[in-house]
């Protein structure tokens, strides 16, 4: 085995996004990069795979002769499909998604491409971390939480992650200074209150735009929206068992 770990990294904003860059930058601190990600942006695409198109996979040069990267035309979990069938030539000791521009804390986790691409690779038992943060601007400034981005990478390599478990990471937008240290949370209850705006195009067709508002319903102190609020780090073990184990009693009793 190599001294150096191998590292995937992917995200959703797709390979261009500054957020990605930030990572790769980290990444190449602690290990070998490998890096396959969308080639354009990929979005709250959730866990969708492509399977009635086809995948094209094109390799990008990069200064860093180290560091190996390439454009697929899928979704994130498409990449990480093809990074482990096709590119990687063993298990990778860690896949980190991201820096996604954009929460992924609550609900939000559902929707996340950042996310799902993290949870493929924890299914193909390699250690994973989705990284985001609440700032939306694609000029986002990526430097203040680099340094938590290594400390975290590094204690995971180190200790590794319970089976069926990835990590879903939120970073305030904060200096590095302001914020006030991580905090283990659970997802908040909250949800998005849906909306459609309604308009027409020029030429008399209908079309729609999805709105909404984000509720936070939930009061807890020990959430990720209370930590981000409260100027934490916010990190959710995120299990990918969508087993309901507390209703399996209760069905049983169901005459069926």
């Amino acid at each position: 085995m190599n001294s150096r770990p191998l590292i995937l990294v992917t995200n959703d904003d797709s390979i261009s996004a500054p957020g990605i860059r930030a990572l790769i930058a980290v990444m190449s601190e602690i290990g070998e990069v490998v890096v396959v990600a969308p080639d354009s942006p990929q979005s709250a695409m959730g866990h969708a795979i492509t399977i009635n198109n086809t995948l094209h996979l094109n390799k990008i040069s990069h200064p860093d002769a180290t560091i190996l990267e390439y454009s697929c035309s899928g979704t994130p979990v498409d990449c990480v499909k093809m990074a482990v069938n096709e590119v990687l030539k063993r298990k990778p000791d860690l896949c980190v998604s991201g820096v996604n521009h954009g929460s992924n804390s609550s609900i939000n986790v559902i929707y996340s491409g950042t996310m799902s691409a993290a949870v493929e690779a924890g299914i193909e038992g390699i250690p994973a971390i989705g990284f985001s943060l609440l700032d939306y601007d694609w000029n986002a400034d990526f430097e203040p939480i680099k340094p938590f981005i290594k400390k975290i990478a590094l204690q995971v390599l180190q200790n590794g992650l319970t089976e069926g478990t990835v990590l879903n990471v939120n970073f305030p937008k904060l200096k590095t200074q302001e914020i006030k240290g991580i905090k283990i949370c659970r997802q908040a209850k909250a949800m998005w209150q849906e909306k459609f705006d309604k308009r027409v195009t020029p030429f008399g067709k209908e079309y729609y735009w999805l709105t909404g508002e984000f509720v936070n319903q939930d009061k807890g102190e020990d959430t990720d929206e209370w930590a981000l609020a409260n100027h934490f780090i916010s990190i959710v073990p995120v299990q990918f068992d969508l087993t309901a184990h507390h209703s399996i009693a209760t069905l049983n009793t169901w005459n069926f």
